[in-house]
């Protein structure tokens, strides 16, 4: 290849990416004008904050707790047993085969 064709071959190549990246910047472009043009307020995504009511004080101091006081009358959870049978009513399933 001579030295003209591969400066041919250059300028080719720099003329296709020069106008690659006018395309993509066109494009770009293009499509920020588009948003723009079409949503001009931005959504809220959450409500604005607002101040919440003071609460009144209370008169009444809250209630003594009493020792021996009244316990629940639901029976307490019982932890996870196996099943009556265990491994006695199971059959072993695996078989090993011995080569030899």
């Amino acid at each position: 290849m001579s030295p003209d064709d591969r400066k041919r071959a250059y300028r080719k190549d720099l003329l296709l990416a020069s106008a690659m990246v006018a395309a993509g910047l066109a494009i770009a472009g293009l499509s920020m004008a588009e948003i723009k043009a079409r949503n001009p307020q931005m959504a809220q995504a959450t409500q604005p904050l607002q101040s919440s009511p003071t609460p009144a004080p209370q008169d009444n101091p809250p209630a003594e707790s009493k020792p021996g006081g009244e316990r629940p009358t639901t029976p307490a959870p019982e932890p996870a047993r196996p099943d009556a049978g265990g491994k006695e009513g199971r059959r072993n399933t695996c078989t090993a085969v011995r080569s030899g």
